[in-house]
């Protein structure tokens, strides 16, 4: 994501990536649930006024679906427990979406070796 200039972008960021500091830490500690699996959290967005907080993720060992299920019914709670660590006028309503580039860039790297391989057998 590029950098914005100006202050209130530089805010933003630096927001965004404690909110994801934490709810990674509260995330590991607070939810008890064998079916999300290993979450990962990619990237936190923030909306200029701070209400809303679209929260990117990857997981392994579950179904995306089942984890961004579990993580939706929990945001209520997580927001509790964020609103006691950030000091500030507005903690977001948090969103979490499945992050698929990871799988992506696996399966192109794939594509590519395989092309390579075909290659190299032609010539």
């Amino acid at each position: 994501m590029p950098k914005k200039s100006g202050s209130a972008s530089g805010r933003n960021v630096r927001i965004a990536d404690q909110i994801q500091r934490d709810l990674a830490e509260l995330i590991q500690r607070e939810i008890k649930n064998p079916a999300m699996g290993l979450v990962t959290l990619q990237s936190v967005s923030l909306t200029p006024d701070y209400a809303h907080a679209k929260i990117y993720f990857t997981v392994l060992g579950a179904e995306p679906d089942a984890a961004a299920a579990i993580l939706n019914e929990k945001a209520g709670y997580l927001h509790s427990l964020l609103f006691k660590r950030l000091h500030i006028h507005t903690v977001p309503m948090l969103h979490f979406h499945y992050d698929g580039s990871v799988e992506r860039g696996i399966e192109m790297s794939r594509l590519i070796d395989e092309a390579n391989a075909t290659r190299a057998k032609d010539d």
